[in-house]
Order: structure tokens, then C-alpha cells, then sequence
């Protein structure tokens, strides 16, 4: 089964090495890495070419349609997806690969990095206690930093909404309604802290909005089943 790892990046320079680097370290090496240079003004392209990386070229602006244009280009049995400023460990692909002939779509937890250190646990806790809420709620969350879905299947569907911050949770909805969804706890990726720009209260905010049903937060929650 071959697995392609598709990353949307625009003007991710800052970023973009660390990821690649990551992900040359998996040990369930991925089969194809494509990097979408989403109008990107700096040298994000030439970064990714250079660490080996396919690079897609999506030149409307939006992750929304970057995703899609490196769903529409790769060419693996199945699709994951992170961040330009994420950073899988090594046994992320691993983790997942398993569990890709029985389901159609994964997730795993989130850690941010470039915190101190009891912050950073404390981010992997309350991410695992908001998944855990999610799915007992039966809304299952799946997020484009940790995510994976049969390729095929998505495309059937028409693959991402054009829409901004929660394409990839519409995605993960239309995918539950395939078939079977399950969270891969080994399956970890670290994320950069720029999420809490705007401060913790106002990341705490988006999670209770998510609690509550409005999904347009950064770690959106999704519906269906999950097993």
C-alpha cells in the first residue's frame, strides 16, 4: 500500500525544512512527499525541491484549495496530511499504515513544540482530553496537521470544501459516512505554538466552540461514526 504525504505551505520558509527532515526520519518511510506552494512569495519552493519533496504549484491562495490541488496530485493508496509547521515522530506512518485495510480514514494526537516543557505536555493532555470528549460525543475530530484518509474514497466524494478552517473537518464528516474512522494514539505529531498567537483564552475559546458545535475553530470537530 503506498502512502503519499501531502503538506499545504505558503511562505512557510521558517518551517518547511524541519517537516521534510521529519519526515526522512519515518520509519515506515512515506512512498511520496508533495509539498502545495500555495502563492508562496518566498523560497518555501526551492526549500522543499531541494530536501526531495514533489512540489505542487496552487497558485489561489487558501489551504482549503492547496489541500485539494495535493489531494487531485498525489498518487498513493491512501493520503496523509500535515503542516508545514508540524512535525511527525518517527513512528507516525507506522502507527497508521496498520490500520489502513480495515478503515478509511485515521488521526492521532497533537503536541506543540517551542514551549517549555510542561506546557508542551500540557497541550498533548488537553488535545487527548478535547479528542476523547469528541468522540465520546460522537463527533470524532480529525484535523489536516494528523489525518489520513484512503485517497480513492475522498476523490469519490469530491474531496475538500472550498472553504477556509474546517475543510478538513467537512472532509473527515463526508469520510465517516464511507466507512470506518479510528484515532491512532501512537500516531503523534508535534505542531509549532504559533496556534496560541492570539493567547491561550482565545485557544481555549475555539475548543469550547467545538464542544458546542460550531466547528470553525482551528481543531474543529467532526460527526459520524468512529471505531
Amino acid at each position: 500500500m503506498r502512502i503519499s504525504v501531502v503538506i499545504p505551505a505558503r511562505n512557510e520558509e521558517a518551517f518547511i525544512v524541519g517537516c521534510l527532515e521529519a519526515l526522512k526520519r519515518q520509519t515506515r518511510p512515506p512512498d511520496e512527499v508533495i509539498v502545495v506552494d500555495n502563492a508562496s512569495t518566498d523560497r518555501t519552493a526551492l526549500l522543499a525541491a531541494a530536501l526531495g519533496a514533489r512540489v505542487v504549484h496552487c497558485p489561489t491562495p487558501g489551504v482549503a484549495q492547496a489541500r485539494q490541488a495535493g489531494l487531485e496530485a498525489a498518487t498513493g493508496d491512501w493520503v496523509a496530511t500535515t503542516d508545514a509547521d508540524s512535525r511527525p515522530t518517527p513512528g507516525w506512518l507506522s502507527a497508521l499504515a496498520p490500520h489502513m485495510p480495515t478503515h478509511v480514514a485515521l488521526y492521532g494526537p497533537l503536541r506543540m513544540f517551542g514551549l517549555p516543557v510542561w506546557q508542551e505536555e500540557l497541550t498533548e493532555l488537553g488535545y487527548g482530553v478535547f479528542l476523547k470528549l469528541m468522540r465520546l460525543l460522537g463527533r470524532p475530530n480529525l484535523a489536516g496537521a494528523n489525518m489520513a484518509f484512503h485517497r480513492q474514497t475522498a476523490l469519490e466524494l469530491g474531496g475538500y470544501p472550498m472553504v477556509e478552517a474546517r475543510e478538513d473537518v467537512i472532509l473527515g464528516w463526508k469520510l465517516q459516512e464511507r466507512g470506518r474512522v479510528r484515532y491512532v494514539h501512537d500516531a503523534l505529531v508535534r505542531t509549532s505554538a504559533r496556534r496560541l498567537s492570539k493567547g491561550w483564552l482565545h485557544f481555549l475559546w475555539q475548543h469550547a466552540r467545538n464542544l458546542s458545535g460550531d466547528s470553525s475553530g482551528y481543531f474543529a470537530a467532526g460527526g459520524g461514526r468512529e471505531s
